[in-house]
């Protein structure tokens, strides 16, 4: 899951995927809510299921997207 985040984000915001690892945070990469919303939507629908987020997870960094998303499809 973590490559396919790294993937997602290097397409989108044009960084290179090896500039990036489980503890970049979405702030160092300007990624703002919006952003992650629209990532979260992408997401869910490539994998055809609902993340169902809500307001007390703590995505910070791209391991914590990762780890949420793997908890959620577990």
């Amino acid at each position: 899951m973590l490559n396919r985040i790294r993937t997602y984000l290097s397409e989108q915001l044009d960084i290179p995927v090896e500039e990036m690892d489980r503890d970049t945070t979405f702030e160092s990469l300007h990624v703002d809510s919006l952003d992650m919303v629209e990532m979260v939507m992408d997401m869910e629908e490539e994998l055809g299921i609902d993340f169902e987020m809500d307001g007390d997870a703590k995505l910070e960094t791209i391991g914590d997207l990762a780890d949420y998303i793997e908890d959620k499809l577990a």
